[in-house]
């Protein structure tokens, strides 16, 4: 759990293709699971959906390391959502009102190609 002044690091990556066939397998279901609806909303404006929907779940999977918990009862693939500013830069809206930091305290970077998505999250005192 993260102490007050701590700073702390999680990192993530993922195969664009496990994403894909898990999408391709379950569809819609799928991404409900593992996004918000403005989340989706967002991953279908782009030219590969499924590599920003990977890309937004490695950033939870990082956020989740960062904080200390992973994804469970504490952490929740909705527990937070992944969005872009007006300039295209990640930020963090939390949903989760018993979440352990602020959203301001939280950095992201976000990557992908064809075959990876990954995300480091840092979170700032």
């Amino acid at each position: 759990m993260i102490q007050p002044g701590q700073y702390d690091i999680g990192i993530d990556m993922v195969n664009v293709d496990r994403i894909r066939s898990s999408y391709e397998r379950y569809g819609e279901q799928f991404l409900g699971k593992i996004l918000t609806p403005a989340e989706i909303s967002l991953c279908r404006q782009k030219a590969d959906m499924i590599q920003s929907a990977a890309a937004r779940f490695a950033a939870k999977e990082a956020i989740s390391k960062a904080i200390g918990h992973g994804i469970s009862e504490h952490f929740s693939w909705h527990s937070v959502e992944i969005l872009n500013d007006q300039h295209g830069k990640p930020f963090v809206r939390i949903l989760d009102h018993e979440f352990p930091v602020q959203e301001q305290s939280i950095r992201l970077s976000l990557s992908h190609d064809s075959q990876y998505a990954s995300a480091v999250a840092l979170i700032i005192p």
